[in-house]
């Protein structure tokens, strides 16, 4: 334990997930507690004098005014070290597996204690220092294999640094020394085990501005609504309209090497299934399955409500600790209202003053507090490596509703919105982000870098794809009011174009094995496509080609199939414009008027 003196007091009062415990004169905010004879988890969030607010991440039914708790004397923390890929946690870090091999239960068990990380299980270490050297915080010790994916790189931990006076290769449990440093004359010993306080941020050497895609595969989000290596974006939608299968597929196609699921408050049969389908689903860069580089942390919608409220901090800290290696990582939030709810119902219990809907006043700070964590960085560490946390959080308004709290405030702090729309889901339209109302306000760095690799081409395309699906939006309210036949040739065009737009390049069914991913070059190679079928198309029917004649031509069954080519085989796409060619060039009468005439 961190403190010298043991702080013990008794139960007060119980209500619900809130216990309130006198004589804890000398504990501190935010200080983990053991409550009761079975020794409940909790965590103290108010005092006032020698009477603490304890927020319980247990189920209390069964404790009684008078029973002792007792204060650890440290603040909650989270176990950092090899073992924790692969491995399934609930919002305090308990290893969920390993509670049912020793409760023999299916459920858990309140009060158990089980290390989140095995004591005994012995990993093969390999320096990368050797003694005489002198090490900094953050610096690399040492390496060990923790998956087939990931190389886990033992760290000098935050504070700590100085002459390396022994380090050895070999097999070691995380309690065992791997190193001693010699630190102002004294020696301190080095393992593979750390502890990092969860409301803590991690410390990096610099923050770096987010100009670097972080590729998602998903078309109508890569090329429309980008997210940034280290950026941040927010998910809201109605129930049913594909929150968690976006969330699923980032986690599974996102460019980055480690994932943190984290979900928070959702149903359990959706945690299910990402643990069912993760380890089952090949990561599309090692062919190895997708658990080995992930992280799943669970407080499901049945499990302790106050727990929720520790789970987004539990994983942000797990994220920065695989980032302060050097390593992408992305994390899941599904879904910060749920998260948010478990906020309303402790403030309640506390008696504080509501703010709007019953929330907390402080629910905008919380919330900025969880995304700012994320950035992209220059790590700690003599070698000046550079990594990245991404925050991606679901929002889950009653009723689709943005203008309630939890989607404001997340508006307020995140840079991307992905707007998901029931109407489009009703539609079958998939993903279900509405184009007109979804934004990223990294959109004009990330078509600067795009623009280098695709010669300058990149944003003039994305721009008039954008122009084309906004003016359909203005046509079709014409169209409502007085009919189809009111429009011109060339209007009838662009909505003949911004239909392919939305149903062979924003449409993307996640459950095909090829459709399900496009790669950027893919997605510009289909683009460029469908623009140059709309401008060989519109000047046909200027020269006095029929509608039908362009409307109903082949190509257009080759353009609609571009997305079941798989990336091997994208270079057929650039054959379908040589196809489209020929075949207006086939309909357009000859001698016919031109633009210029």
């Amino acid at each position: 334990m961190a403190a010298e003196k043991v702080i013990k007091g008794t139960i007060e009062k119980i209500s619900g997930p809130l216990v309130v415990a006198k004589g804890m004169f000398g504990a501190g905010m935010y200080d983990v507690v053991r409550i009761g004879e079975i020794g409940l988890v909790g965590e103290i969030i108010e005092l006032k004098g020698d009477t603490a607010s304890i927020q319980a991440y247990e189920e209390t039914s069964g404790l009684m005014p008078g029973e002792q708790v007792v204060s650890t004397g440290e603040p909650l923390s989270v176990e950092l070290g090899p073992g924790l890929i692969e491995q399934f946690y609930d919002g305090v870090q308990r290893p969920l597996n390993l509670i049912e091999d020793v409760a023999k239960s299916h459920y858990i068990s309140r009060g158990i204690d089980v290390p989140a990380i095995d004591r005994k299980k012995k990993w093969e270490f390999t320096p990368k220092v050797k003694a005489g050297d002198t090490v900094g915080q953050g610096d690399i010790l040492g390496v060990v294999q923790e998956s087939v994916l990931v190389e886990h790189r033992i760290m000098v931990p935050v504070g700590m640094g100085g002459k390396v006076v022994k380090i050895e290769k070999g097999a070691f449990s995380v309690e065992e020394v791997v190193a001693v440093l010699e630190q102002n004359g004294e020696k301190k010993n080095v393992t593979m085990l750390q502890r990092w306080p969860v409301r803590k941020p991690r410390p990096v050497a610099k923050r770096l501005p987010p100009v670097i895609p972080m590729t998602t595969g998903q078309r109508v989000i890569d090329t429309f609504f980008p997210i940034a290596m280290g950026g941040t974006a927010c998910v809201p939608g109605p129930f049913g309209s594909g929150k968690t299968v976006v969330q699923h597929q980032l986690a599974k196609w996102a460019e980055a090497e480690i994932v943190v699921y984290v979900g928070c408050g959702e149903r359990g049969n959706e945690m299910t299934d990402v643990l069912l389908e993760f380890p089952e689903l090949e990561d599309p860069r090692s062919g190895h399955p997708l658990m080995k580089r992930t992280v799943l942390i669970a407080n499901t919608s049945n499990m302790p409500v106050a727990a929720r409220e520790a789970s987004i901090y539990t994983g942000i800290t797990m994220a920065e600790y695989y980032r302060d290696m050097g390593y992408s990582v992305a994390l899941m939030a599904d879904s910060t209202s749920r998260w948010a709810e478990a906020l309303r119902e402790m403030s309640g219990r506390l008696e504080e003053m509501p703010g709007e809907e019953g929330y907390p006043a402080y629910l905008g700070t919380r919330l900025a507090s969880f995304y700012e964590r994320a950035g992209r960085a220059i790590v700690l560490g003599g070698d000046k490596r550079e990594a990245s946390v991404s925050a991606i959080g679901a929002v889950s308004p009653p009723g689709g509703d943005l203008s309630e709290p939890v989607s404001q405030n997340t508006l307020r702090v995140a840079k991307v919105f992905w707007g998901l729309d029931a109407t489009l889901a009703y539609q079958r339209h998939f993903p279900a982000i509405n184009w007109l109302l979804s934004y990223s306000l990294y959109t004009e760095k990330l078509d600067e870098f795009w623009d280098m690799k695709f010669d300058d081409e990149w944003s003039p395309i994305r721009i008039e794809a954008m122009t084309l699906l906004e003016d359909e939006d203005k046509l079709r309210e014409i169209v409502r009011l007085v009919g189809v036949d009111a429009l011109s040739k060339e209007e009838r065009m662009v909505l003949e174009t911004a239909k392919s737009l939305r149903e062979d390049f924003l449409h993307q069914n996640a459950f095909h094995e090829i459709d399900t991913y496009a790669s950027m070059e893919k997605q510009f190679k289909m683009l460029k496509t469908i623009l140059a079928f709309h401008h060989i198309a519109m000047d046909a029917l200027k020269k006095g080609a029929t509608m039908n004649e362009v409307f109903n031509l082949p190509v257009r069954e080759a353009i609609a199939r571009m997305r079941y080519l798989e990336e091997k085989d994208i270079g057929k796409i650039d054959d379908i414009e040589n196809q489209i060619k020929s075949e207006v060039a086939g309909v357009t009468p000859v001698g016919g008027e031109s633009d210029a005439a």
